[in-house]
């Protein structure tokens, strides 16, 4: 006998049909194996595809897959989720989603969710460096080591990545990573390999735009259209910088893809890191196993 399963498509981070991070997330997942679920987002093929399931600890549990594995958090997948979760359940504006990270409070204005981003894993510090030089990593982006600002750092607000703050948003546009030099990229926890490149606009120490680039399973880079994991790592390392909380950035992203995205990054009076966006559902479906 046949089992039917409901999900939804959705786009975070923007207002728009085609704009912002794509994004499949099933409304309940119970009774489908992990294999099934990893095999369900091979399917759909997008960044990530969600699986919502009861919970002893929050609203709902949430289990995140890529392609190729499963994340223990991830931003967008986080909002949209939240979004299905109040539609079908009828959940109030604030609720709470438990990841593999730990419990994360999410809160709505609308169709405008926001996330608190989990603490790194107990033992784990929030910012540490890479061991290559400037030049490594900028080789690596097709970039000159004067294009860089500071050092490239590992930053983990649930999910490590490594983070490279340039000059100029010039340099985060002309970044092409070098596939001459795939074999020495950093890799993270996860066995990861990423680079989220981004510059503060002239004047502007609020206003950022960035670029997520990751090695794709099979060879090639790809670039993700909004990345709220990494949005959070940035709150993380301004304040490792010395930003005085509190503050707010805005974030850009995705303009190199052609799907705009904008993030709200803001950090409190108790420098704890949130990242909002908007969010679309463009339609719901069902599929049979």
């Amino acid at each position: 006998m046949k089992r039917e399963y409901f999900f939804r498509l959705l786009n975070v981070f923007t207002e728009t049909t085609f704009g912002g991070n794509q994004l499949c997330v099933f409304e309940d997942g119970s009774g489908l194996s992990t294999e099934e679920m990893q095999a369900l987002a091979r399917q759909f093929n997008l960044s990530e595809t969600t699986f919502v399931l009861p919970s002893e600890k929050a609203t709902a549990r949430i289990r995140i897959f890529t392609t190729g594995y499963e994340m223990p958090f991830a931003g967008h997948p986080t909002l949209g989720s939240a979004e299905v979760v109040r539609s079908f359940k009828g959940t109030p504006d604030r609720i709470s989603l438990e990841f593999a990270a730990g419990v994360v409070p999410v809160f709505a204005d609308r169709n405008t969710w926001s996330f608190v981003a989990p603490s790194p894993p107990q033992g784990k510090e929030r910012v540490v460096g890479t061991g290559a030089s400037r030049k490594e990593i900028a080789e690596l982006l097709g970039l000159d080591a004067a294009d860089l600002l500071d050092d490239p750092v590992w930053v983990n607000m649930g999910a490590d990545q490594l983070l490279i703050p340039v000059k100029t948003v010039q340099a985060v546009r002309r970044a092409s990573p070098n596939s001459m030099y795939f074999p020495h990229w950093p890799q993270s926890s996860l066995g990861r390999k990423t680079a989220y490149v981004f510059a503060f606009e002239e004047g502007m120490p609020d206003r950022v735009l960035a670029r997520y680039f990751f090695t794709m399973q099979g060879g090639g880079v790809s670039e993700d259209p909004g990345t709220g994991s990494a949005c959070a790592n940035l709150g993380a390392w301004l304040l490792h910088a010395g930003r005085a909380a509190p503050f707010q950035v805005i974030v850009n992203q995705g303009e190199a893809v052609h799907r705009p995205s904008r993030l709200l990054l803001t950090v409190n009076e108790k420098s704890e890191v949130m990242v909002g966006g908007s969010v679309l559902e463009l339609g719901r479906g069902s599929i049979f196993l």
